[in-house]
């Protein structure tokens, strides 16, 4: 599930903690990077089970308007076709889903308030009545709705972001990403997948772990060393008044450059570009493109770049 893009980022996140205090081991450094990966695991289960707790708060409102002094004909013949949903039914009976939320005390009992919100808003769409007013619904309409749901209330909600990330520092850049793959989970259900129907794994295999790991340790280890090289190509620069977190950037690039030889050198430029745009000052991204380039150009002259496999492909 977690991609290498997430990774970097929790990498450089780690990283900046890391130099920030002295006191820290590399290991206990790495024990945090493996505990900020395992929380958006957590992410992506609490939001695959957000439609079974949706539903728990639409039979609320058919319940209680049963028991109206005066109830009308569509209190007592509620529409069901959202609370009976069979994709909301598999999910609510996934093995895998549920074993996690209790493995690891997950749940929803502190957003009622906000959950309530999702639901009038999700209730109002103009998909959301024509889903319950349609004569026959097939699965796959079934599914797609709830695909709708994630899209167009989840996804762009920033209360329910902004409270995921109050749960968790760990969650600030996750949310996003979370999203897109609980939809994929959503897409790959099927009317005849069981209650041991699989979800996502958090790594998609060790290898993804194992950059994980060596990502971190491998430009922790160097950082005196490429801090020198980076001085050598930044000469008219000062080297403590580059943004710090350029220097991490261009760091775990150099890494990625030397220690990973699948991993294509177009691949982590754009990578770690990316990284500086999002994460540092306006002009990084152009000042990290500069360096790198010039350091690859020698590295490659001297071979110290050297791929193989994908990292051949530029």
């Amino acid at each position: 599930m977690i991609s290498r893009r997430i990774i970097r980022t929790k990498v450089m996140h780690i990283i900046y903690a890391h130099l920030s205090n002295s006191d820290k081991s590399i290991q206990q450094s790495e024990q945090e990077l493996l505990y900020s990966v395992n929380k958006a695991y957590d992410l992506y289960h609490l939001l695959l089970a957000l439609p079974v707790e949706i539903a728990k708060i639409a039979e609320e409102r058919i319940e209680r308007a049963k028991v109206k002094k005066m109830p009308s004909q569509e209190d007592l013949n509620p529409n069901m076709r959202f609370i009976e949903n069979p994709l909301v039914g598999q999910l609510k009976g996934n093995k895998e889903l549920s074993s996690y939320f209790e493995e690891h005390k997950l749940n929803w009992i502190n957003h009622y308030e906000l959950l309530k919100k999702l639901y009038q808003q999700f209730s109002e769409m103009d998909f959301f009545k024509e889903y319950m007013n349609k004569e026959t619904v097939s699965y796959n309409e079934h599914k797609k709705f709830i695909e709708n749901f994630y899209s167009a209330v989840v996804v762009p909600s920033e209360e329910l972001e902004e409270e995921m990330e109050e749960l968790s520092i760990y969650w600030n850049d996750d949310y996003n990403f979370v999203c897109s793959m609980v939809i994929k989970t959503i897409k790959k259900f099927k009317e005849s997948s069981s209650e041991s129907h699989r979800l996502m794994n958090l790594y998609k295999d060790e290898e993804d772990l194992q950059y994980t790991k060596d990502l971190l340790r491998k430009t922790l280890v160097n950082h005196e060393s490429q801090q020198k090289e980076l001085i050598s190509y930044t000469k008219n620069w000062d080297i403590e008044r580059i943004a710090m977190i350029d220097n991490i950037i261009m760091e775990m690039a150099l890494t990625e450059f030397t220690a990973f030889p699948s991993i294509p050198v177009k691949v982590t430029l754009n990578e770690y570009i990316d990284l500086a745009k999002y994460y540092s000052t306006k002009k990084s991204s152009t000042f990290v493109n500069g360096i790198l380039d010039k350091i690859l150009q020698d590295y490659q002259t001297t071979e110290k770049v050297k791929k193989a496999g994908r990292g051949l492909q530029s």
